[in-house]
């Protein structure tokens, strides 16, 4: 986006004359080279320009009501000051900006190696063109004078950063030395409007400026292939543009409502606020805009001033949305301000304002801005998407071996848009790799790699100007250029990798195993390296939202990075790892596991709310089963502040209602774990959910995630202790007694002699234990 488009907020005059205030000395010496300026090029000749400085002259004279002749020395004082203000007037409006920045440097050229270098405005109330004016110059400076002004620089970079960026601290601390005033500049030359571009932006532009001014200097050798999107920001004031020129503010106070209050709200608000507008300046920079980029597919992100940040993530409380982009610019035009719209409806949902209460933010002046990004993709057939998209993170707290390293990070893949590898979907498994070990899979045989793979990829459907999910085998074929790095030809006992493109293909024996890329190393390696950086930078362990895109197979693989996002890694506080026990009576055992087990300690367990796996499937309609997500909310509610977790079949909190409980943050967030049941209901077998936007929900909430098979063998689970003990649901929740063969309350020291549960996860071991335990101190659970 040009520069053009980005509104000033002084007009250029009063800006010229704020600049000019910082030279009082030199002032008179460029506001002559300033003249000569406009009259050699033509802008007024000096004849013209001399008799409308008397004319205006006599005009002042009148308004200060000066009768009779003035003494020569103040009438030559009137005429030079008039003769300044013209110079400023018609040099403001007629010559670029940069000519007068020129002419500043040429008047101070003969000073600037033997005068110290004074900064004479305060940097926190100076207009931003001084600040950049003044910021530009000091990076300038040739090395034997960087020394002097480099704690001017670096107050400028941090109010600019404060201003335009994000005013977290930890952020500011580690941008001030990342971002140059050029960087600044640039962004702000791509922003729509006014304030901050937000927190989702901000992480990704931090990260990947991190890499390309310093991993060469710390021994990774990864810069050249990792790239950014072309990107484009809405600022955060908009937001409240938006509200004002469709008088929503009175809608904005949902988040100081009670819960139950937000829920029953929201449909109507959020139907109220879908049918505003854009402010019409808005909306013609974004007109422009859009014309410049064409019929390249976008995605139009949110960035709200709290995501991303290095206390809590805000992972997928918000919407984005894909657009084709293939449209008439009107059509175009129409589906970004829609798009953008839903955004800011986004921000009163019921997830993310019982989020914000359960967090402390609740009197935090939330604003959105908007990410707009060109979609990174090929072309192939009538669908655009990449090659491959994922989630990484620089620390692996799930192991399905011990030869697995925790530190060298884990990614989830899949190939298409990054969709699928950050929610919970139906019936389909992204690739999960340990970066240290790439090669060694979850699964075991060709059959569990079959069943756990990916089966669906999410694309844009450029001649219906549609995002869509479809089958792999309709989309790829042999002319895939990634196909040896991401397909193996089914076999029946075997899966076999391609070691050549092949002449033709029945799409339908290809299952997406990614084989290619944990054999070679190549690409896990950059990703591996890339995280294990941003880690030594941040200080923090990292988790990116990337695209990938293979740049050659032969002779040997080649593959480029696009980094989508970066946060600081939030972790669980729930307990130390300590030993499962092992001298634990066997009729205090109530289940074990040994399959991808976290680490964690949950102690003092007196409620169960255990969702019945044969019961849940039984019920045939959606509605029924999107009521008992709701049902756990209600008893979220009823037990907070009590220790209480949860159990239930199959994947919960997948977008798809057949394959486990739909529950989301506000559902569960009172819990202290959340235990998977993968059974013989036929419900889906629950998914290593690392990654997704729902186990951010359950880290951050210090919720334990645990999945139990209780058909294995080599593990134990006593169901009649959850399926035939007493139900309490009907005197927690009289209305909602008649679900009680569905859910649940276990009331646990009623019914164990005043034991507890406790459970014991070590990742270590690859062990969890849950136990009834009788503590010394402990009074009926309380």
């Amino acid at each position: 986006m040009s520069a053009s488009r980005t509104p000033f907020f002084y007009p250029k005059v009063l800006r010229l004359y704020l600049e000019l205030g910082q030279y009082p000395i030199l002032a008179p010496r460029i506001r002559e080279r300033m003249r000569e300026e406009i009259f050699s090029r033509g802008v007024i000749s000096p004849t013209v320009f001399e008799s409308e400085v008397r004319e205006k002259a006599i005009q002042s004279q009148e308004l200060e009501g000066v009768e009779g002749t003035e003494p020569p020395t103040v009438w030559e004082e009137r005429l030079s000051i008039v003769r300044d203000n013209l110079t400023d007037f018609y040099f403001a409006y007629n010559l670029p900006h940069a000519i007068f920045e020129d002419l500043v440097q040429e008047a101070l050229a003969p000073r600037r190696h033997d005068q110290p270098v004074v900064m004479s405005f305060n940097p926190e109330l100076a207009p931003w063109e001084v600040l950049f004016a003044r910021g530009h110059e000091y990076e300038s400076y040739p090395p034997e004078r960087s020394a002097e002004v480099w704690h001017h620089l670096h107050e400028i970079r941090v109010v600019l950063i404060k201003a335009l960026i994000s005013d977290q601290l930890e952020f500011v601390g580690l941008a001030k030395d990342v971002f140059t005033i050029a960087d600044l500049d640039e962004i702000r030359h791509r922003r729509i409007g006014r304030g901050k571009i937000g927190g989702k932006a901000a992480g990704m532009l931090l990260a990947w400026k991190m890499i390309q001014r310093f991993a060469g200097e710390a021994g990774y050798d990864i810069a050249e292939h990792i790239g950014l999107p072309e990107s484009y920001f809405i600022g955060a004031d908009v937001h409240y543009d938006y509200n004002a020129v469709n008088h929503f503010f009175d809608l904005m106070n949902l988040k100081y409502k009670s819960r139950e209050e937000i829920i029953e709200d929201y449909p109507r608000v959020r139907e109220a606020m879908l049918a505003g507008h854009l402010p019409g300046d808005i909306l013609g920079q974004l007109r422009e805009l859009l014309d410049d980029i064409g019929d390249t597919p976008l995605i139009v992100r949110s960035s709200s001033l709290l995501e991303d940040n290095f206390q809590m993530s805000f992972a997928g409380k918000y919407d984005s949305f894909f657009l084709p982009n293939q449209g008439t610019l009107n059509e175009n035009l129409h589906a970004a301000e829609r798009a953008i719209i839903a955004i800011y409806a986004s921000v009163v949902n019921p997830d993310a304002l019982i989020y914000r209460q359960h967090m402390g933010l609740t009197d935090y002046d939330e604003r959105m801005a908007v990410l707009l990004q060109k979609v990174e993709g090929q072309r192939h057939g009538k669908y655009y998407f990449p090659a491959l998209a994922g989630v990484g993170f620089s620390y692996n707290p799930f192991r399905w071996t011990s030869r697995i390293e925790r530190e060298a990070g884990l990614t989830r893949l899949v190939c298409g848009l990054g969709t699928r590898a950050v929610d919970r979907v139906g019936q389909d498994y992204p690739r999960m790799i340990g970066l240290s070990h790439p090669h060694l899979r979850p699964e075991k045989g060709a059959e569990e790699t079959r069943r756990y793979s990916q089966r669906l990829i999410d694309v844009i459907n450029l001649e219906e100007n549609t995002f869509e999910t479809v089958p792999v085998t309709e989309v790829l074929d042999e002319h895939f250029p990634a196909l040896r790095m991401v397909a193996s030809l089914n076999k029946g006992d075997y899966l076999e990798r391609f070691t050549h493109r092949p002449s033709s293909l029945d799409p339908g024996q290809l299952v997406l195993t990614f084989e290619g890329l944990t054999m070679d190393g190549t690409f896990t390696s950059l990703l591996e390296n890339m995280m294990r950086f941003l880690r030594e930078r941040y200080r923090y362990e990292v988790d990116v939202e990337f695209t990938g895109e293979v740049l050659s197979t032969y002779p040997q693989p080649e593959f480029r990075l696009t980094l989508l996002q970066c946060r600081p890694l939030s972790k669980s506080d729930a307990g130390n790892l300590r030993p499962v026990p092992t001298d634990v009576p066997e009729d205090d055992q109530l289940f074990t596991a040994n399959r991808q087990v976290p680490d964690g300690v949950v102690e003092r367990v007196r409620y169960v709310v255990y969702v019945d796996p044969a019961a849940y499937a039984r019920l045939d309609s959606p509605p029924e089963r999107l009521e008992i997500a709701r049902l756990v909310g209600r008893l979220n509610r009823e037990l907070e502040g009590e220790n209480f977790i949860l159990m239930g079949p199959g994947r919960w909190g997948s977008s798809n209602i057949n394959l486990g409980v739909k529950v989301s943050y506000a559902d569960i967030f009172n819990a202290k774990a959340l235990l998977e049941l993968a059974s013989s209901s036929g419900l889906s077998t629950p998914e290593l959910s690392y990654g997704t936007h729902f186990f951010q929900d359950l880290v951050e909430a210090n919720i334990l995630p645990l999945a139990l098979y209780p058909d294995k063998s080599d593990t134990l689970y006593r169901q009649e202790f959850f399926r035939d003990t007493p139900n309490l649901l009907p005197d927690f929740l009289p209305e909602d007694a008649d679900y009680a063969s569905h859910v649940r309350v276990i009331d646990v020291p009623a019914i164990a002699d005043g034991r507890l549960l406790e459970i014991v996860m070590n990742g270590e071991e690859d062990r969890a234990l849950g136990y009834l335990r009788h503590y010394e101190d402990s009074e009926n659970g309380s």
